[in-house]
């Protein structure tokens, strides 16, 4: 990329852009009352928010399945809901007033967030709320594994009195893994060394300094498999980490370790992990969160006695729930009064009307940057985000938030929006950059992001075909043109008959359907590099075998 130039801005994003909210310009005639349908229960403290506010008329309908939800939710300008309630594209299609969609949580899971984004809806959720309670879960569980707490209260309930079966192991000067220190891994962190526990971490996305600051010995997968004695995981449900707990890596753990999650049902593997405790070599486990929930009376965790289960009590407590509930009430009803956006998942701080202008630039934005991290496989020390053409007309800070939002998502989840990506960033050490070209180069419209890291350095570039089609179009000297949507395989390989074939007649081998194929290449003869659609994520072991191909140089699965 070409020096950044022309109304080059060196001053990071961490600005005031979200302090400054725009109207909505909501179109809604005088004396028009404002609806908002309350899904699923909420306190009254919430519904009394939204009851004060003249313009507001609201409505309590909860269990709502899908179908019945989809027949109702015409004239509603607001959606108000917690987990409970599946928002499908088909209700999205059917809301034809539908504004914002204000989630009481964490999770977004049962919203279809890019049916929404399409359709010009805000998706709000209240992140930080639940922290602090499902930190204390976390260690709650951890106390009641380790004396057998639930059993014991059940034993002296049924009348009996044995001692010597439910003796436990203390936690001072045991070890704790802690797989991924994100906020919640944090706390988790900080109270088991209030317990004197010796803490491990491991998070990708954390330097070792800024674990060491914390208390916490900065580790890898496998030193905390073969030396922790307790292993929590706070990690976001993604690919890279369903089932990252399993038979394999259980193997390479401590004989006697006992596992904690109350993340994300999927992130553990069930079967396995009551296998492994059948076996002997897990001691015992406390899980709050379930692959389904809730789980059946024939669940193989349910079944043992060495699990403590709990229904999902992560974020059930009081403080947490009316936290929750007056966060999501204030954020909806803002916005609806005074077009002010907080903690939107799919949208910055910005007009109505802008909105719509800049949705595909920060769609196309939001892949670039997750694409960058998930080539890159860790965060990066620098990001400069440039936009050219027609988009040159608009500020850009918005578009660099939805690069620096899609960049933090694939470690993060659900915890990064438009108003805490630019702090959470910070909190890395991660130097944004953004700036604007009127030049219009090979495309009407286009957005480069750079990325440094240790001295490497890598730049994507993304433009608009028609007015919605985004594409990239350009991964450093690489030119081609890419749909950035579903499961791809981006591989770097040696230009030379035969490749192509080889990759396809592997995947279809492996029962791998390919959706669709672009390819580019440097010069003939030398480096190519392919992006290999699939209508499903590639296995590990498939992808292993990809990359011992001869020809191939490297090869990585993302997911956009």
């Amino acid at each position: 990329m070409d020096e950044l130039r022309e109304q080059a801005d060196e001053t990071p994003l961490y600005g005031n852009l979200m302090r400054t909210p725009m109207a909505a310009e909501l179109t809604r005639s005088d004396g028009d009352m404002m609806k908002v349908l309350v899904s699923d229960p909420l306190p009254d403290v919430g519904l009394e928010v939204l009851n004060k506010a003249a313009d507001i008329d609201v409505d309590v309908r909860v269990g709502l399945k899908p179908d019945e939800l989809k027949e109702i939710v015409r004239g509603y300008d607001g959606l108000i809901l917690r987990s409970g309630t599946k928002v499908t594209a088909d209700v999205i299609e059917a809301a034809d007033r539908l504004k914002i969609i204000g989630r009481a949580g964490v999770g977004v899971e049962n919203i279809d967030v890019d049916a929404a984004s399409q359709r010009g809806i805000v998706v709000m959720n209240t992140p930080g709320g639940n922290n602090v309670t499902t930190g204390e879960h976390t260690i709650s569980l951890m106390m009641a594994l380790a004396r057998h707490i639930p059993q014991a209260v059940a034993s002296v309930k049924s009348g009996k009195w044995n001692r010597q079966k439910f003796t436990g192991v203390e936690l001072c000067n045991k070890t704790l893994g802690v797989i991924g220190l994100g906020n919640v891994g944090r706390i988790v962190a900080e109270r088991a060394l209030g317990l004197r526990m010796k803490v491990l971490g491991y998070d990708p996305f954390i330097p070792a300094e800024a674990a060491a600051r914390m208390g916490v010995e900065s580790a890898s997968l496998d030193a905390i498999y073969a030396r922790a004695d307790f292993i929590t995981v706070h990690v976001p449900l993604i690919e890279e980490t369903r089932g990252l707990i399993n038979r394999e890596t259980i193997a390479r753990m401590k004989n006697g370790v006992r596992i904690i999650n109350c993340a994300r049902g999927g992130i553990v593997d069930e079967d396995d992990l009551a296998e492994a405790i059948k076996e002997g070599k897990v001691a015992g486990a406390a899980v709050d969160v379930y692959v389904e929930e809730p789980p059946g009376p024939d669940h193989p965790l349910v079944q043992l006695e060495q699990v403590v289960t709990t229904p999902h009590l992560g974020a059930s407590t009081d403080e947490a729930q009316l936290n929750v509930s007056i966060a999501v009430a204030e954020q909806v009803r803002d916005y609806l009064v005074d077009g002010v956006i907080r903690y939107a998942v799919n949208a910055p701080s910005v007009s109505q009307d802008l909105l719509r202008e800049l949705q595909p630039y920060l769609t196309l934005g939001e892949k670039l940057g997750s694409l960058h991290v998930q080539l890159l496989g860790r965060f990066p020390e620098e990001i400069q985000i440039e936009g050219g053409g027609d988009v040159a007309q608009y500020d850009i800070a918005p578009i660099a938030l939805a690069v620096l939002k899609g960049v933090l998502s694939f470690a993060l989840g659900d915890t990064v929006n438009y108003v805490n990506a630019p702090f959470i960033a910070q909190e890395r050490g991660i130097k944004v950059v953004q700036s604007k070209s009127e030049s219009a180069e090979d495309f009407a419209s286009y957005i480069k992001v750079r990325v440094r890291t240790q001295g490497e350095e890598a730049e994507i570039e993304g433009a608009l075909f028609g007015t919605n089609n985004p594409r990239i179009v350009r991964i450093n000297d690489f030119y081609f043109e890419a749909v950035p949507e579903g499961h791809i395989l981006v591989s770097y390989n040696r230009d030379v008959p035969g490749v192509v074939g080889a990759l396809g007649s592997l995947l279809g081998d492996n029962g791998i359907n390919i959706a669709g194929l672009e390819l580019g290449r440097e010069q003939a003869g030398g480096r190519a590099i392919s992006f290999i659609h699939v209508d499903n994520a590639v296995p590990k072991e498939v992808m292993d075998k990809f990359r011992a191909l001869p020809e191939v140089i490297s090869s990585t699965a993302v997911k956009l």
